[in-house]
């Protein structure tokens, strides 16, 4: 049932012709997990539609108006959402062994 409520890009099968090496040779891409792509919406969400909320000039937080702050925030939150994301997709990630 979940599967088909995701879009159909998501659900297309993933593969990747390197001309260069093989001609003819097909390269499998692992499909991003759900928690992976959930993290990756998180900034997204929280700088385009949670707007109502942070639409304001007033409090003050360190010295910014707030919707400056929020915005700054967010540049902060969104590469560790990015390093949580990688963290659940890098090879080995499973298994507990430590993959470069």
């Amino acid at each position: 049932m979940l599967y088909s409520a995701l879009p159909f890009w998501f659900r297309m099968p993933v593969a990747l012709a390197h001309e260069d090496e093989n001609p003819g040779s097909v390269v499998r891409v692992k499909r991003p997990s759900l928690g992976a792509v959930l993290l990756g919406l998180i900034p997204f969400v929280g700088i385009c539609f949670l707007v109502p909320f942070w639409d304001r000039i007033y409090p003050m937080v360190l010295g910014l108006p707030f919707n400056m702050f929020w915005l700054v925030l967010w540049i902060v939150i969104s590469p560790l959402c990015m390093w949580g994301a990688y963290r659940l997709e890098r090879p080995g990630s499973g298994d507990g062994s430590s993959a470069p």
